[in-house]
């Protein structure tokens, strides 16, 4: 996985050929900064026997579940704060939002190991109550709670060699169960994988099938490209979604995946834009 130093870099030099993107560049630059220096204090932790991940495995379930995370609500606080702190500075809307978010953390209105848990099983529901609980809107929370949350997973996944997963023909990670965030096409014989919209595990997928509904009708999936650039996106009219793919064989193989997703918010509007849903 790319360090969090190696983001800050594509960014920066994504802001100099990309001055269209200026304005949320320097947004995530500072996020990251702040991921550099407290992704190993997030409060959140994991246990699980190496005989149940393996049985997990066996019959077709992720590494690791949402009733596996354990929270330390004192560091898991001190974390949120420090995040919410930095979105305040780096907006001059939704201060009233965030500090009813960070009150109500503060206050225990809000359990952040709930939010966790139902962000990674996407119960939505939860997380819409959590927010209408401190009156805020439900994807401004999601988005807070997901940062502490992907820090960590990206440093569990980190530790899983991908020896012994060559059998996982899902669409969602074998690690913690999230849907795919993005597809790349690599090597020489330009094979598709998926990376974890959660903690950016990468593993082998079929090359002509949906991640989200799997379909694998011809008919029914098709792509489209902006301009000439190394990301297209994939669609599939079975599901009304999406997903967007790198063929890293054409260029930007060194920049983090992640952030040419951040790059190419373009893509996203246009596929919405055609009645296309992210599959996330």
């Amino acid at each position: 996985m790319h360090s969090y130093r190696s983001k800050i870099e594509s960014l920066q030099k994504a802001a100099v050929v990309s001055p269209e993107y200026g304005a949320i560049i320097p947004l995530f630059v500072e996020l990251f900064r702040y991921l550099d220096r407290m992704a190993d204090h997030t409060g959140i932790t994991v246990t699980v026997p190496q005989e149940r991940m393996k049985e997990n495995l066996e019959h077709g379930f992720p590494l690791i579940s949402a009733a596996d995370l354990s929270i330390d609500a004192a560091a898991c606080s001190t974390f949120l704060s420090g995040a919410i702190e930095l979105l305040g500075r780096a907006s001059n809307e939704g201060a009233d939002e965030l500090s009813r978010i960070e009150a109500a953390i503060n206050d225990g209105t809000l359990d952040p190991g709930a939010l966790f848990r139902a962000i990674l099983e996407r119960r939505r529901s939860v997380v819409d109550e959590a927010a209408i609980s401190v009156d805020v809107p439900a994807p401004l929370l999601e988005y807070i709670f997901e940062i502490p949350l992907k820090a960590f997973l990206e440093i569990f996944a980190e530790g899983i060699s991908s020896d012994g997963l060559e059998g996982w023909t899902e669409g969602f990670c074998p690690v913690c169960g999230s849907r795919a965030g993005m597809a790349e096409f690599a090597g020489e014989e330009g094979k598709r994988f998926l990376s974890c919209s959660a903690c950016s595990f990468r593993w082998l997928y079929k090359r002509v099938q949906c991640p989200y509904c799997g379909i694998e009708d011809v008919d029914k999936l098709s792509y489209f490209i902006a301009g000439e650039g190394v990301i297209r996106v994939d669609t599939c009219k079975a599901c009304s979604r999406y997903i967007k793919t790198r063929d890293s064989r054409k260029g930007n193989a060194d920049v983090p995946l992640d952030v040419d997703d951040l790059l190419t918010i373009h893509l996203d509007l246009l596929a919405a834009k055609e009645g296309f849903e992210r599959g996330k």
